[in-house]
């Protein structure tokens, strides 16, 4: 077995394991809840789930999504997530060489894949998710590629200072969690978050426009549509297809 393999692996069950957590991430912190304690359980019936049945993925197949005690359904989007976490874990450990931008990349997943579902439900991007993920950004990224830290440092404050000017302008249509997150992205992607924000900004208005037109003129002012997702989307793009885009903007740039 090569090394690409056995890191492909590893990072598949890594990502699988983090999914089960960060399931318990969106859960239980936005309702203020301890992450640690009480353990695993049923939300229906609060039985604590066994060990073999709390198995990433697997454990909701072999129960067919039902708790083994009360029968309560198990919402498929657990094992999703879980699976997902690991799909992308793996994608950037081939996508990347360097220890550097792999661990960078990981912690991007690892702070994205809950951000997403709780802004979807909740409007709001927790600090407990973005101040560890940009701890994490700098401690990594000074440890592990000192002389690329200044460009992430640099991009992490343009994108943080680029969506607070718009949260200045508009506070109605961008929070200071978004401000917030924006400055993790470029902390992680360095110069890559260009890809990152041009994305989001276009997913954000394409939908931002669909939506608008689908709701009455009298509802409108109501309409509240959450800007982390599309910051995650743009997150991903740009730390799978980021260099390339912006390698070939400078290119044309100086043409």
């Amino acid at each position: 077995m090569n090394a690409t393999v056995t890191y492909a692996i590893f990072a598949a069950v890594l990502g699988a394991v983090a999914g089960s957590f960060l399931n318990v991430v969106v859960y239980r912190l936005p309702r203020g809840e301890s992450l640690l304690k009480p353990g695993s359980h049923c939300t229906s019936c609060a039985t604590p789930i066994k060990p073999y049945d709390n198995v990433p993925v697997l454990g909701w197949i072999w129960l067919r999504g039902h708790c083994r005690a009360c029968r309560a359904a198990i919402s498929p989007r657990y094992p999703l997530v879980e699976a997902v976490t690991a799909a992308l874990c793996v994608a950037v450990v081939l996508q990347h060489s360097s220890l550097a931008a792999a661990l960078l990349g990981i912690t991007l997943v690892l702070a994205l894949v809950p951000v997403t579902l709780i802004d979807l439900e909740r409007h709001i991007i927790p600090n407990r998710i973005t101040a560890p993920a940009a701890i994490a950004a700098i401690v990594l990224g000074s440890a592990l590629d000192w002389s690329g830290e200044p460009e992430r440092l640099i991009a992490g404050a343009a994108a943080g200072g680029f969506l607070l000017l718009a949260a200045l302008c508009y506070p109605r249509g961008m929070g200071m969690g978004d401000v917030k997150l924006a400055a993790v992205l470029g902390l992680l992607l360095g110069r890559d978050v260009a890809a990152a924000m041009l994305v989001a900004l276009i997913a954000g208005v394409i939908v931002g426009l669909v939506v608008l037109a689908r709701t009455p003129s009298a509802d409108r002012r109501s309409v509240g549509i959450p800007f982390g997702p599309f910051l995650a989307l743009g997150g991903l793009v740009a730390l799978f297809v980021g260099h390339p885009i912006v390698g070939e903007y400078l290119h044309h740039l100086h043409r």
